[in-house]
């Protein structure tokens, strides 16, 4: 089959063997009906030249890509689930089909070609291995909004639906079953050093450790103590995506260790939310009833999950020098939040005292408004610093902005220089209102899907959400 020239096929990962994953056959399907294809990171991926019928049987069939690994494999790990460990995981709906290299303007990288909903694996227990279509639809919603928000995540770059009926117990059944193909920079989870750990095998750990640094950071493979420098770059990606969140207003639900890959980046969407408004007690999961995981304590719980990393490592590493990779993480935060809130804002930083002001004053803003003023159209309103007063003082929530306890942000905010103002400019601005993403709004556009088959709400949203990437430019 035709593939573009720009397709490098890799077997990184395969060449660990079978202490590190087992290979799997995908299920059989009855159908496989296309129903979105990521183009643009297809391109980038050197997979754009493919037909529609060839899309569907490399990722609807599972056909191997020419020159990939032969087989899928179905990764093995353990990992932390609302801090219960649980050693029965493992890739248990999903496998790793492939791995090539990636080209965009950010140079080569190594790119995963994950599935979830792939059929039963070794690590499935009593679930069936397959996803919902509705499923699906919200990871490729919740993906394509993290990226316009400029939070490091995943691409879903394929769903299929498979014509299955699939039963579950919190949705409507029979609900209708899909196959989905994300992109990650990265398949190894956290979990996957807790394995090893788990079964005492230092000689794992450490091979682990050399794969990770050789494959994604060899700019650490000179360091004295190599998994202390991993985890140090580990720490700080991760500091990253967890500011990236807080300023996203997103809620991942199900921050388990499991969840967590070593390049900080997101991935594996389950009941994820946006904010609505702002509330640090807001939880995604309704089964996270101690609100472990809720919006204002996902630093916390990154952190937590961070120090379980941290614990693996001590089978290979000196204590001290994890500590001090580990110690790192609060600084590193406090700077990714002050970077991620002012390019939310939109504006230049200034120094690091005067930026930890403003974001201090945009999260007091954003708690004074209350019930009266959502997280996403805050940011909109006030996105380009002075550049932005008078579209905010004309826009729907003028009044509010007008009152007291936003004069002290709307002064701070004033002064500021816009960062890249021929954004401003874009078709974005000349909207009343911002893209958002809201709970709600997923559940109208699934049942204009699950009643008449109807797509083009999602496509769209899909289309409104481009708009807001390309506008805000944070990705």
């Amino acid at each position: 089959m035709p593939v573009s020239r720009a397709f490098q096929p890799r077997s990184a990962f395969a060449q660990m063997g079978p202490d590190f994953a087992d290979p799997v056959e995908a299920a059989d399907f009855p159908q496989t009906i296309l129903r979105f294809r990521h183009q643009r990171v297809a391109t980038r991926l050197g997979l754009d030249s493919l037909t529609d019928e060839e899309w569907l049987s490399h990722f609807g069939r599972f056909q191997t890509l020419p020159g990939a690994q032969p087989r899928a494999l179905a990764l093995r790990y353990h990992g932390h689930q609302f801090r219960s460990y649980n050693p029965d995981l493992g890739d248990g709906r999903g496998f790793l089909f492939a791995q090539m290299e990636e080209h965009s303007g950010r140079g080569a990288r190594l790119a995963d070609l994950s599935t979830k909903g792939s059929g039963r694996t070794p690590y499935s227990r009593s679930g069936d291995g397959r996803l919902t279509l509705k499923g699906g639809v919200r990871e490729v919603l919740a993906t394509a909004m993290l990226e316009a928000l400029g939070v490091p995540t995943s691409d879903s770059l394929s769903l299929i639906e498979t014509g299955e009926p699939l039963h579950r117990n919190d949705e409507p059944s029979p609900t209708r079953g899909a196959v989905l193909v994300r992109r990650t920079h990265a398949s190894i989870r956290f979990g996957t050093f807790q394995r090893h750990a788990f079964h005492d095998r230092p000689d794992l750990v450490a091979r682990l450790v050399d794969h990770v640094v050789a494959t994604y950071h060899p700019h650490l493979e000179s360091s004295p103590v190599p998994a202390a420098a991993l985890l140090r770059e580990v720490v700080r990606r991760t500091a990253d995506l967890a500011a990236a969140w807080m300023a996203a207003g997103f809620v991942h639900g199900v921050l388990n260790t499991d969840n967590m890959n070593i390049n900080g980046e997101s991935f594996d969407y389950g009941p994820y939310r946006f904010l609505p408004r702002n509330d640090p007690n807001f939880t995604a999961a309704y089964f996270d009833q101690n609100g472990l995981y809720a919006f204002g304590r996902q630093p916390e719980a990154v952190y937590w999950n961070l120090r379980q990393l941290a614990g693996c490592l001590l089978l290979v590493a000196d204590e001290a020098a994890l500590g001090d990779a580990l110690g790192h993480f609060a600084t590193d935060y406090r700077e990714a939040l002050s970077r991620r809130m002012l390019a939310r804002l939109g504006v230049r930083s200034v120094g690091p005292a005067e930026d930890v002001e403003l974001v201090n004053a945009a999260f007091k803003a954003l708690a004074a408004g209350g019930v009266d003023l959502r997280w996403e159209p805050f940011f909109f309103d006030w996105f380009g610093g002075a550049a932005s007063v008078q579209r905010a003082l004309s826009g729907p929530r003028a009044a509010l902005y007008q009152t007291e306890p936003f004069t002290a942000f709307r002064a701070l905010l004033e002064s500021r220089r816009t960062d890249r103002p021929e954004r401003l400019s874009h078709p974005l601005f000349q909207r009343v209102e911002p893209v958002e993403l809201l709970y709600d709004q997923i559940e109208a556009l699934w049942a204009r899907i699950a009643v008449d088959d109807d797509w083009r709400g999602m496509d769209a949203k899909l289309a409104e959400i481009e708009q807001a990437r390309l506008g805000y430019g944070l990705s």
